[in-house]
């Protein structure tokens, strides 16, 4: 069962390491030293929830209401922009505000780790639609073997992806590097959120 196994770690690590809002956001946080293990067990929980309604077959219905998706991309295009105007805000900061001085709570972290996780279409489209598909092609504990290779790829991915931030932090989390870390952010936040207007006027 180790090379079923193995499938849903590849097939899910492919789509979860994309770089997209919910890793621009658990970069930042462990970057930041924020409230960084929190968040990432958020996207942890949340992703190990959408793969298990992909292969329980959830991608389906999701295909079958199309409007459902639209008005994700449409929440997730007004978070985007809101998120890349304040991380754009801080890259204009002077370069003497330093990251341990921007302290955020840690239910305003709880809560954009969950929009970012939750209103984000990629998530429906890719680890629910696309990776369910992949492992319904299976049966009994072949599945059942995808589906924690998957979990698993999950929890690595962010797992890494907080430790190598927390470990970058001396050096990204500078003042006068900081700023264009905010302003990569900004960028990468914007970007995403284009991509979606350009899905719903299409």
């Amino acid at each position: 069962m180790l090379i079923y196994m193995a499938k849903g770690f590849l097939a899910a690590a492919a789509l979860i390491m994309a770089i997209g809002a919910q890793n621009a956001f658990v970069l930042a946080q462990g970057v930041r030293r924020q409230h960084h293990w929190p968040v990432a067990i958020i996207c942890i929980l949340s992703d190990m929830l959408f793969i298990s309604l992909g292969m329980l077959g959830a991608g389906v219905v999701i295909q079958q209401w199309p409007v459902a998706l639209d008005l994700f991309q449409l929440g997730g295009f007004i978070f985007l922009c809101a998120y890349g105007y304040k991380a754009f805000r801080a890259f204009l900061c002077t370069p003497g505000l330093s990251t341990s001085q921007a302290k955020g709570d840690l239910k305003s972290a709880l809560i954009t780790a969950l929009v970012v996780s939750c209103l984000n279409p990629h998530v429906y489209l890719d680890t629910v639609v696309l990776l369910g598909s992949i492992g319904n092609q299976f049966t009994g504990n072949e599945k059942n073997s995808f589906w924690i290779g998957a979990i698993l790829a999950s929890l690595s991915w962010f797992v890494v992806l907080t430790l190598l931030a927390k470990w970058l932090s001396p050096w990204l989390g500078k003042p006068h590097v900081w700023r264009w870390v905010e302003a990569l952010v900004a960028l990468m936040m914007w970007t995403i959120a284009a991509w979606l207007f350009m899905a719903l006027i299409n």
